[in-house]
């Protein structure tokens, strides 16, 4: 399609009147009702237009092996990592971007068109699942955005040779450094894993986004160190947060005192509930803890939270995930109990602004002079395209279309 063209009749969040939306070039030069034009023309017919969707949590590399490796019967973090062993061993870049490719496509039918995934830099797979991703990236380069996390999974110190993979990782093209500090031997060894973490992002000048205390235990306790550090190097507002699910098992007192830590740090939270509801709480009886963190306490505090996909039939979360974040925001709904107006409009905020925020993006969003990247989605509100997750009717990314889905149902009662 053509880069110059019209959308009448356009829904934006919170407005009750609709409104015109003219593309030039891909760039959106005016928003006003009535706008009269010779150029292209499209009917929103009063449904909500939005911004694509943001899915800054994902794992590329891992998606779709469910299939082809043996069965998780603990249902567990520990054995999910153990089981990819063996295929990671064996990874070819083409597979990766085969599978990939796949879940890109997904996102894009779903609405998203910027992904941050975490990509697995150690001894096992060496820098393959790297190179694979790279290629995968180059593949859909123009179409849309990725965003590479190098992430030393099976540890820093306790994986020796990772932190040399990890500064080729960052030589080669990956974008943000990755951690998983609580997968260490030693709470010292953890310490030092968020510390060379630090000191090659430093190196390089890139930000930071850690896997941190994906554990029901409240003695997982590495993000109190991954604030203190934040907060001494002054890499404020650089640094992420994924799953952090220990921070619920914590008591108020101490989980306060992080929050606050948090907050002072510009630390943004990203949690994965789809995979978190599936993985913690896999030892309880009754009650079984949800094993998410304290997303309503986050936001309360003036935090940036976001959610993210995580993983797709993998070893992790084998059976389900679609790329789809209308999806996870339901899940992550029910999961945090999120059931009033205000907090469903927040909830629409985290795949979008608060995603934007996180991956640092710039000109993002539905205003004169931005990429007219959105989607026309089959609503009025967000509250219903969460409630029955909406078909993505038409997705643009920088004025072209990239998806169209159609909505056809016939009811028969006689």
């Amino acid at each position: 399609m053509v880069k110059n063209f019209v959308v009448k009749n356009a829904r934006l969040r919170g407005q009750n009147k609709t409104v015109d939306i003219e593309v030039k070039d891909g760039i959106i030069t005016k928003i006003s009702k009535g706008i009269k034009t010779k150029a292209k023309t499209i009917d929103a017919q009063g449904n909500l237009v939005t911004p694509t969707f943001i899915d800054p949590h994902l794992h590329l590399d891992k998606a779709l092996i469910s299939e082809v490796v043996r069965e998780n019967k603990s249902g567990t973090l520990a054995e999910s990592i153990e089981i990819i062993w063996n295929k990671k061993k064996n990874y070819t870049i083409s597979d990766i971007v085969e599978r990939g490719s796949k879940v890109i496509k997904w996102g894009i039918l779903n609405g998203t068109t910027f992904f941050r995934s975490h990509v697995d830099v150690d001894t096992i797979g060496g820098l393959i699942p790297l190179k694979g991703i790279l290629e995968l990236k180059k593949k859909f380069e123009g179409i849309v955005d990725i965003q590479i996390v190098a992430f030393p999974q099976e540890g820093i110190l306790k994986d020796p040779g990772t932190e040399k993979l990890m500064r080729q990782a960052m030589k080669l093209g990956a974008d943000v450094v990755g951690g998983m500090p609580y997968n260490e031997y030693t709470d010292d060894d953890s310490k030092k894993h968020i510390d060379i973490c630090f000191e090659i992002a430093k190196e390089f000048d890139k930000d930071i986004d850690m896997h941190v205390d994906e554990d029901d235990s409240p003695n997982a306790r590495t993000l109190q160190y991954l604030a203190a550090k934040t907060i001494k190097e002054k890499y404020f507002g650089r640094v992420t947060a994924g799953h952090t699910c220990a921070l619920s098992a914590y008591d108020p007192y101490y989980a306060a005192k992080i929050i606050s830590m948090l907050k002072e740090a510009k630390i943004n939270m990203i949690t994965n509930p789809a995979t978190n509801l599936m993985l913690e709480g896999r030892r309880d009886l009754q009650p079984i803890r949800r094993g998410i963190t304290r997303i309503k306490e986050l936001l309360a505090a003036g935090i940036n939270v976001c959610y993210g996909q995580d993983c797709l039939k993998d070893t992790f979360y084998p059976t389900w995930g679609q790329e789809d974040m209308l999806e996870v925001g339901l899940i992550t709904a029910h999961a945090a109990q999120f059931t009033q107006p205000k907090e469903i409009e927040v909830l629409f905020d985290m795949p979008t602004v608060n995603s934007a925020k996180l991956l640092r993006l710039k000109n993002y969003g539905i205003k004169v002079g931005n990429p007219a990247s959105f989607n026309i989605i089959e609503a009025q509100t967000v509250q219903e395209a969460f409630r029955k997750r909406a078909t993505r009717l038409l997705v643009f990314k920088n004025g072209k279309l990239l998806a169209q889905n159609k909505v056809e149902s016939k009811l028969y009662l006689s």
